[in-house]
């Protein structure tokens, strides 16, 4: 399962990170949500200890959101260094967030 990431946690597992990571922002109400929750699940299996895979609750962890403008979701950032370097907004293929995430690697 990926990694369970809230603001307080935030800091550490994706801030401090040595290696690239995918969060994707999300909710339980959201049905966009739920289409790419297979497919991120499937990209934390594909890329174990190459990357790290989470998901933010939008409505668990509302600082996290807010502080990276989160306003539609699903919204899934590409952070690398500790630097936000790509986004992509809405529901996708799996191609277009493994393309993203193997320019990182």
């Amino acid at each position: 399962m990926a990694l369970e990431i809230n603001d307080s946690n935030f800091e550490e597992l994706v801030i401090k990170s040595d290696k690239p990571v995918v969060v994707d922002f999300w909710a339980e109400w959201c049905g966009p949500c739920r289409m790419i929750t297979p497919i991120i699940e499937e990209m934390h299996k594909e890329f174990e200890g190459r990357a790290v895979i989470g998901k933010v609750d939008v409505d668990n962890s509302p600082a996290t959101s807010a502080k990276f403008g989160i306003r539609n979701i699903p919204t899934v950032i590409f952070v690398k260094n500790g630097v936000v370097v790509d986004k992509q907004v809405g529901a996708v293929p799996k191609a277009t967030l493994v393309k993203k995430l193997e320019a990182l690697l």
